[in-house]
């Protein structure tokens, strides 16, 4: 094998991918029969606008003159490239050499691991990172915030060597994806390669209905089965001493997992089980994985927790989020280890005994929560080992009696906010926080929906990284940010926001009271009863920097009563401003 240089990973667009593959193929091959046109563009497209793939594959097919050898083309490549002619000696090596110059073995094994998605898929960047940590591959750091830190490092590397790709933000969170055929060389290194060989068993979103059959179980480190149609999991003749991780999420036919298919598993450290809403029993043997660090079972209908899942003291992350079909849970202070909880649109909504087993969490960093007391509330935002670890947090169903003025602390690490049904009049932060600074500084998503004491938003000035906004069926809101409220405060808000969300809000008269400069302001959706907001805080210089802003409205009135601050400002956004109906 020659000397290959990094190569970049830079994908063509549709049409100029087609025409690449089009000239190595050659036009004498196309024209030999009417269907190899059509049939080219879908090998050209498996592609995915690789350079490297389209001249690669494209000098194979030049000498394939039939349409049965293109459909076997198309079948290979949907499947297993590899097994592509001239894929694996002339790709993958290349590829591989840009793998090969990542520094550090624990990098490596970060870009392997991520071949554990399915094909084409949107990687979230935080719980791949979380799989990360947990497997060990990011240590040294005692501190979860620093080991994240390290891994969005990991991460910016592996974009940097064109080994991932960014993949954008959805609903405030940040993704990656890897190219199909640099997923088939990292499956190829972690699977065919003598170093790893076996190690990796990947059969992600191939509509599987049971655990595929593997010849040697004693080499599997690593498992995914993610996306399958698996119903039951009966494996009790199976030993897996050294798998590590099992990604099991989205098997939503699966009902059954015998315990004594964890019992092969002595060495499992991940184990995600999310998404599977068939899933309602969850055995017993799971508390002798006595190595696990990672457990997911959020978005599943588990009824009851094992009694013996407290004997797992190295478990880090445990993620019970939208179990709503869940008991109870108890004895959570035993999990010493507990770094990260998530509790949010949890049916069991805490009580004042197990805030109280928080607090006995000495290595808690991370908590996510949802609350419907208001005595339990008070207690949440009196404990600051708790407050210090608030990320997300939701507030609902607390009646106007309990708490007429929800006052909020200084929440350094708050992300995510809900606050909806309740009756509260006012959102103050805590008067002995200097107004200067800002008290909620990651706060990046709010929601506010069914508060008809509200007048005012006047707190969000302390939410510098505002991104999201959403308010609605708010009744009495007469202003997002009060001028009255706001005396005294230098602060200009929404430097941030990228989303503004208005819905059935009859008494909204005001944003803010001047124009705003709304650098990265993309969206503002006006929808239902809004008509008392006549004027949008934006002037010809409003979102210069940011994308497009797009102004989205339900009502053909509401626009044409529209008031704009001069006539430069109304050329500027009228063309932006787009008719929009949603089905309610």
């Amino acid at each position: 094998m020659g000397v290959h240089e990094p190569m970049e990973v830079r994908c063509l667009s549709t049409n100029d991918a087609w025409d690449l593959f089009k000239k190595k193929v050659g036009q004498n091959t196309l024209d030999i029969h009417p269907d190899i046109p059509k049939i080219a563009r879908k090998v050209a497209g498996a592609c995915r606008g690789l350079p490297l793939a389209l001249n690669v594959i494209g000098e194979t097919m030049s000498c394939k003159k039939t349409t049965q050898e293109w459909y076997h083309a198309v079948d290979v490549l949907k499947t297993y490239a590899a097994d592509f002619s001239d894929v694996k000696e002339k790709i993958l090596p290349i590829l591989k050499y840009s793998y090969d110059n990542l520094e550090g073995e624990n990098v490596k094994s970060c870009f392997l691991y991520c071949s554990l998605f399915p094909e084409d898929a949107l990687i979230d960047k935080e719980r791949v990172i979380d799989y990360w940590i947990c497997e060990g591959f990011i240590h040294g750091v005692e501190s979860k915030e620093r080991a994240v830190n390290q891994g969005y490092e990991i991460l910016g590397t592996l974009v940097c060597a064109s080994l991932l790709q960014e993949g954008g933000k959805y609903d405030n969170k940040s993704y990656v994806r890897m190219h199909d055929v640099v997923r088939e060389m990292s499956l190829w290194i972690a699977s065919d390669l003598e170093k790893h060989k076996g190690s990796y068993i990947v059969r992600a979103g191939v509509g599987l209905n049971e655990v595929p059959k593997v010849q040697n179980w004693q080499l599997v480190t690593r498992m995914s089965l993610v996306n399958n149609k698996i119903k039951e999991i009966d494996e009790s003749h199976l030993e897996c001493p050294n798998l590590t991780t099992l990604l099991l999420q989205n098997n939503r036919c699966l009902v059954t997992i015998s315990g004594e298919f964890f019992r092969s598993m002595p060495r499992l450290v991940v184990l995600d089980l999310s998404w599977n809403v068939d899933l309602k029993v969850l055995p017993e043997q799971i508390s002798e994985l006595v190595s696990l660090r990672y457990l997911d079972l959020s978005e599943s209908n588990i009824v009851r927790l094992p009694v013996g899942l407290q004997k797992l003291k190295r478990l880090m992350h445990l993620n019970l989020e939208s179990m709503l079909c869940l008991e109870g849970v108890s004895g959570i202070s035993n999990l010493s280890s507990l770094k990260t909880l998530k509790l949010l649109n949890f049916i069991m909504w805490p009580t004042m005994s197990l805030l109280e087993e928080l607090e006995r969490l000495e290595h808690l960093e991370v908590l996510t929560v949802e609350i419907t007391s208001s005595s339990v509330l008070k207690q949440l935002l009196c404990s600051h080992r708790l407050v210090r670890c608030l990320q997300k947090l939701s507030i609902k169903y607390i009646e106007e009696e309990s708490v007429r003025v929800l006052t909020l602390p200084s929440i350094q690490d708050l992300r995510e906010v809900f606050i909806g049904g309740c009756g509260i009049r006012e959102i103050m932060i805590e008067r002995n926080t200097v107004l200067t600074s800002p008290c909620l500084p990651h706060l990046s998503k709010v929601l506010i929906a069914g508060c008809n004491g509200l007048k005012d938003l006047t707190w969000l000035l302390f939410a510098p990284n505002l991104t999201h906004l959403s308010v609605w069926n708010s009744s009495q809101l007469e202003e997002i940010i009060s001028p009255e409220n706001a005396a005294g405060v230098e602060i200009v808000p929404f430097r941030k926001l990228e989303y503004l969300h208005l819905w059935d809000l009859p008494e909204l008269m005001s944003i803010y009271w001047s124009p705003l400069p709304f650098p990265y302001l993309s969206l503002i959706n006006v929808q239902n009863d809004c008509q008392k907001l006549r004027k949008l805080p934006l002037d010809s210089q409003s979102s210069v920097a940011g994308e497009e802003l797009v102004i989205e409205y339900g009502a053909e009135e509401w626009k044409e009563k529209l008031e704009w601050a001069d006539e430069a400002t109304r050329l500027r956004f009228l063309p932006s401003c787009k008719l929009v109906l949603y089905d309610v």
